[in-house]
Parts: C-alpha cells; structure tokens; sequence
C-alpha cells in the first residue's frame, strides 16, 4: 500500500517535461550524430528548391495537476487501507474460530468411534450369552426352536378353538333369528320394485268369419287357396261348421304371421294364390319389424341396451311365446326386476344379472333346433358373444349345473319368484296327471325297473331298481336308455334329470343262547 502512495506522490511531483522538435530531413539528424562523434562536417550553402515543409509541431505542455484531486486520492487510498486491515482482522478471527470447531468435531468424532466399538462389543456379548442361555434351554426341555414354535402355536391354536367355535355358533345362531326376516324383506321389496305395466298380446289362434261364403273363398277350387296359405305361412287352418277358423301350429310366431295375413285376405276379398303369397310375404317382412320393436320395448322396460339386432328380435318374440299359460314377456320382465332388485340388496353384479334373467329363457323361442331350452338359449348366446357369467346365468338357471356364481343363484331366485308366484302359471288337472302317468310308464317299461317317481312337474325322476337284475354297470346304461327315451317321447315335459337307485340290504340274527356264559359274567 506504501509503495502505492508513493508512486502516486513520484507521479503527481515530476516538473514538466518538454518534448524534442522533430527535424524535417534526414541531413539534421546526421548532423547531430556527427557533432556527437566530434566530427567536422562540411554543408553547402546552395539549397535545392523544395516543396513548402510542414511547420512544425507546437511543444505538448505537461498537464496540470489539481492539489484538491490529490488530496481526495490520498484520502481515499488512506480510508481503502484502513478498511482492509480490518476485513483482514475479522478473517483472522473467523480462521481461528474454524480452527476451534475443527478440533472440536475431531475429538467428538473420536469419542463416536469410540463409543460404536464399545457397543459392537456388548452386542457381540450379549449374542453369545443368548446363544449359550438358548443352548441350555433346548438341553433342558429337549426340543430345538422350531418344534417349541410348534408346540406353542399347537398349544395356542388349542386354546382359541373353542373361542372361535363359540363366536361362530353365536353368529350362525343370530343369522337364523333374522335369516327369514331378512330374506322376506329382500324378497318383497324385490317384489314390489317388480310390477310392470307392460300389456301382452295373447296369441288368438282363432278366427270369426262374418259371412258363410268367405269360408268357400278360402278353401279355394279344389282347396288350392287354403293349401297355398298353408304352405306359405307353415300352418294348419281348421274349418268346422260353425263360421270360426282355428289356426294350428307349434311356432307361435308362424301363427301369428297367419292370422295377421288371414285378416287382410278376408279383408282385401281377393283371395287367390298369387295374392296370398303376397300378404304372407308383406306380413313376415311386418312381423320381423314387430319383433324388433317388442324386443326394444322389453329391454327399454328393464334397462338393458346394445344389444345385436338379432338377439332383440329373439327377445320380441318372448311376446308370442307361454309357458303354463304364463306369457314369456311378462315373465321375464318380472324375473329380471325382482332378479336386478335383489342384485342392489346384495351388492353384486347387477349388469350381469339383468342381462342373464333378461335371457334365460331365450331357448324357448329357438323352434328350429333340437334340445332343452337351456343348452339352445346357452349356443344362441354364444354365437353372439355374450359375456360367460351370463351364459353362466343362463345354464344354471334351473339347478341343472351347480351354481358358480352369486350371480347365478339371484337369477334363479327371480326366476322362481316370478314363475312360482300365485296365479302366474296355470295348467289342467288332468293334462298334467296325464304328462306325468306317461312319463312314469315310459320308465317302467325297462326290465328291472321296481318302481318310479316323478314329481317337480316333471323334471325329476326317480328310478329304484331290484339290485339282483340290475348291477351297478348296468344302473348308468340304465339311466342314460330312460333318459333318452324319454327325450324321444316326452319332449314336450321339458328338460328331465333321470336318477337310478339300486339298493342292496343286508340282516343278521344272533340268537342269545350261542352267547358265551363266561362274557356274561365278565360283563358282571
């Protein structure tokens, strides 16, 4: 800093110097060299005439320096200087002070050390003294650890055993108080949430004739039109002498498609194979219209959507379709609300149970193929690639496969619950005392057959045979020739389960004079 101010002093106390002239020509500086080297040098006076020199440069002045500037300067260099020594002060202190901790975290990191060695030692110690403690334990009890585990969790299961039964009796105890009020609340609101106000259509397979001679215009010259018509239309019209004409057929649909385009005849009065097949032509292309919009309104009414065109044909045709004078439509319709119902009281799948209670009993509608409701309805769906839970649904519906599902079961209920409600279902006494005489007959009509039951309308049958004649073997030849017999002549009972008995007894006498006088008294 000294050395500073003093060539700031040196600079500022110089006198001015004054710069040299410059010379215009080379001949002056060889003139001063010259003198320099004391030699004598002869010049001419003559001058060659020269272009006008340049003047020459003025002297530069050395400039002045202000004493106020000076002093400002210094003043300030003094004020820097002070300033320096002490931020050199305070770095000093700062040093020593990291000095100070640095020491500090030394020692304290040594006594860490020193502390974790101690530790690591007293934990090996203690290791060692459990492992001779756990050695001397096993010598006395003479188990190792693991069977002592054993035992003690043996021991402990023991003793929770009879806790766990008894909270288990008490649940299954409170379940049975309220099982059948909860069930009963279940179902009746179900119930109620079920009724709908869709009207169905009953298929009228007879028609009034107003006038004597139209019955002539139907049958035609030689009973061409009326052969036309059933040709057209796949069913058989019955004329008798009153002026009514029943419509026959299997397909409820076929009959419908009949009557509609037998009214339109009767009504249009030209009544001639050309026209007829016309109508018939017009009222099918009609009827697949039909059939689509009832099978929209039947989803629309349980809230079901997207399905393939197709498929909700096939629902439209529930509306043509009975069962135990019951009609399809509003049975499914029923099934399906109590079914959906249940599903929200119980928490599972309501899609998949809305849309397998919607299509359980689509196999009926299929009159095409042969086979159960059941393995028709499952194939139908199949094709339309409908999700396995329903087709599950749909499978076990009636108890012909176990039940794989929550889902599954609430479909059967809502089933039966609409099926089996008062009044939905209607048959005659004696048609049915009659399906299940032939059923019985049909049974009974193989050897070794002893007796037979038929009971749930029909489905189920009960087959005892005399286990002399009939070996076990023979009994499931047995059950599978009734079951197929019965497919070929009992079709329209429905689906049926054939079960064989065969039973074989045995008895033993023992007088009580044999007995042995000796075990008598032993047992004294």
């Amino acid at each position: 800093m000294f050395n500073f101010l003093t060539s700031v002093k040196s600079l500022f106390g110089t006198s001015p110097v004054s710069l040299p002239k410059e010379t215009n020509n080379a001949k002056e500086s060889d003139n001063e060299s010259d003198s320099v080297k004391n030699r004598a040098v002869f010049v001419s006076t003559k001058t060659k005439p020269t272009a006008k020199s340049k003047p020459a440069a003025p002297a530069i002045k050395a400039p002045v320096v202000d004493q106020a500037v000076v002093d400002r300067v210094l003043e300030n260099a003094k004020r820097i200087e002070s300033e320096a020594k002490i931020k050199e002060k305070e770095i000093f202190q700062r040093l020593s002070s990291l000095d100070e901790k640095e020491r500090y975290l030394i020692q304290k990191e040594k006594t860490v050390d020193q502390i974790t060695t101690d530790l690591k030692s007293k934990q090996e110690s203690i290791e060692e003294l459990y492992r001779k403690q756990l050695e001397k334990l096993e010598q006395i009890s003479g188990l190792d650890v693991e069977k002592a585990k054993q035992l003690i969790l043996s021991s402990t299961e023991k003793k929770m055993a009879s806790w766990i039964a008894k909270k288990v009796a008490e649940a299954k105890d409170s379940i049975k108080q309220q099982e059948d009020e909860i069930s009963k609340e279940v179902l009746v609101d179900a119930i109620r949430h079920a009724v709908t106000d869709y009207v169905a259509e009953y298929t009228v397979s007879t028609i009034s004739l107003a006038d004597e001679k139209v019955k002539g215009k139907i049958i035609g010259k030689e009973g061409r039109n009326i052969r036309a018509f059933e040709k057209a239309t796949g069913v058989e019209l019955e004329l008798d002498e009153s002026n009514d004409i029943r419509i026959s057929s299997f397909d409820s649909v076929r009959r419908e498609v009949a009557r509609i385009a037998l009214e339109k005849l009767i009504k249009d009065g030209r009544i001639q194979p050309m026209r007829i097949e016309q109508l018939v032509a017009q009222t099918k292309n009609e009827m697949d219209k039909i059939l689509l919009t009832e099978g929209k309104r039947i989803c629309q009414e349980v809230g079901v959507f997207n399905l393939p065109i197709d498929l909700i044909k096939f629902i439209g045709k529930y509306k043509y379709r009975f069962s135990y004078g019951q009609n399809l439509a509003l049975h499914t319709i029923e099934a399906t609300k109590i079914a959906t119902n249940i599903a929200y009281e119980l928490r599972a799948d309501v899609n998949t149970v809305k849309l397998g209670a919607l299509l359980h009993d689509i196999g009926k509608v299929i009159t095409d193929q042969e086979g159960t409701h059941i393995d028709l309805g499952v194939d139908l769906l199949r094709q339309y690639k409908i999700s396995e839970k329903v087709i599950a649904c749909v499978a076990e519906h009636h108890e012909g496969q176990e039940f794989s599902s929550p889902e599954s079961v609430i479909v059967y209920i809502g089933d039966a619950a609409s099926g089996a409600r008062p009044g939905a279902r209607y048959e005659v006494h004696e048609e049915y005392l009659k399906r299940m005489k032939n059923i019985e007959e049909i049974a009974k009509s193989f050897p070794g057959v002893i007796s037979v039951a038929a009971y749930q309308a029909g489905r189920e049958v009960m087959v005892i045979v005399e286990p002399s004649i009939v070996n076990d073997n023979e009994l499931t030849v047995l059950s599978q020739n009734i079951a197929e017999k019965l497919d070929e002549e009992a079709k329209w009972a429905g689906q049926i389960r054939v079960t064989c008995v065969r039973e074989s007894r045995s008895s033993s006498i023992i007088l009580g004079s044999k007995i042995s006088k000796n075990a008598v008294k032993g047992t004294a």
